[in-house]
């Protein structure tokens, strides 16, 4: 069993229960620690998931009226330079781009607030959290790595980020000066207006997540999106593209931040000696886990399945019927049900002792409107 080197300590592979995971993040929660999960709205936060948003249009869809909104209204020199600073919010977000403390409920007023705990960040901090957004990886290797070294692994990704890497190595103070400047610039003039508009959003899952906590503690995190399950309370797995472990205590909480204009991302930030961050979209069922997408391929590659699918498309069906349609037996169809069931892929109701069943249109529709066409054929 193989170990990989991540923000806080090497990570085996990961089973939960029947789920077999090769890389997941998993959150090491002390469950006698007063305040070890708890949840805050950001405006900076939220403010870097529409600079992605703008960086990457094409994967976010949700965002799209805003995004063309600020290409037409916005000063294209301020444009220019959200593109310098671009690979800070992209694939692999900053780490201080989001809370970098776990109190504090934030107003866009009190903006200002959060770009001065950037401000006041330790500048090797700050560093080091910058070369990890530019790399893309979690190692903690990458906080002591040289400027020799650096620099060529950077040129191999991009011009972009070799440029911040040449100055945050050069002058990380002016170069985060820079970028504090220009945050508050875009925040003003091109980020209030949305803030306004979708912090209801933001405000109704706070609390709705706020309310989850008290009345569950930390298994408030078993219903986050990529959550695996498993037999260890203490133990929350999620299932992400790389392996990572973090320990969850009064001292070091786990910050939980709803977004808006971050769907469909899951964002997990556990820089040593910070809270750890979870970033998740006000609409987790947008969210879907790798596991989850696993299971409705795998049931929808069975080609009886997808006669079972046409079959109760327009109108629910009873087991009976079905297996009378399809010419099968009452336990295959059964089975066939139980798969596509277990993928989301079905609506039930009972009817006396009869269960009928009916085609969720919605979670074809995520699937891709091309599947949907064929079954309506």
């Amino acid at each position: 069993m193989t170990t990989v080197a991540n923000g806080d300590r090497p990570h085996k592979t990961v089973a939960a229960n029947a789920v077999t995971c090769l890389v997941a993040v998993t959150l090491i929660v002390d469950p006698a620690a007063t305040g070890a999960v708890t949840v805050r709205r950001s405006p900076l936060a939220e403010l870097c998931a529409c600079l992605h948003s703008v960086e990457e249009a094409a994967h976010h869809p949700f965002s799209a009226g805003w995004v063309a909104r600020v290409h037409a209204s916005v000063d294209p020199g301020l444009l220019a330079r959200a593109a310098t600073f671009a690979p800070l919010w992209s694939a692999f977000r900053a780490r201080y781009m989001l809370p970098l403390t776990a109190t504090g409920s934030r107003t866009i007023e009190s903006e200002l607030a959060e770009l001065a705990e950037l401000a006041a960040l330790p500048i090797d901090d700050f560093t080091a959290m910058t070369v990890q957004a530019l790399i893309g990886k979690n190692s903690t290797e990458l906080m002591t790595l040289a400027a020799a070294e650096l620099m060529p692994r950077l040129r191999l990704i991009s011009s972009s980020r070799l440029a911040i890497g040449m100055r945050v190595r050069g002058d990380p103070v002016g170069f985060r000066a820079e970028l504090v400047d220009f945050l508050a610039a875009f925040a003003a003039d091109a980020f209030a207006e949305e803030w306004a508009q979708v912090r209801s959003i933001i405000d109704r899952a706070a609390a709705d997540r706020d309310r989850d906590i008290r009345r569950r503690g930390p298994q408030t995190l078993t219903d986050l999106p990529t959550h695996l399950p498993g037999d260890d309370p203490t133990r929350f797995v999620f299932d992400k593209l790389y392996a990572a472990t973090a320990e969850v205590d009064g001292q070091r909480p786990c910050v939980l931040v709803p977004t808006a204009h971050g769907r469909p991302h899951f964002v997990i930030k556990h820089f040593p000696g910070y809270p750890v961050v979870v970033q998740y979209s006000a609409n987790v069922a947008t969210a879907p886990s790798v596991e989850s997408i696993r299971r409705t391929l795998a049931a929808l590659l069975d080609p009886t399945r997808l006669q079972v699918c046409y079959a109760i498309l327009r109108t629910p069906v009873a087991t009976a019927e079905l297996a009378t349609q399809l010419r099968m037996t009452r336990p295959q169809v059964s089975r066939h049900l139980r798969s596509l069931r277990e993928a989301g892929l079905v609506h039930t109701h009972r009817n006396g002792a009869a269960v009928y069943y009916q085609l969720d249109i919605e979670a074809i529709e995520r699937i891709g409107p091309e599947l949907l066409s064929v079954l309506y054929r």
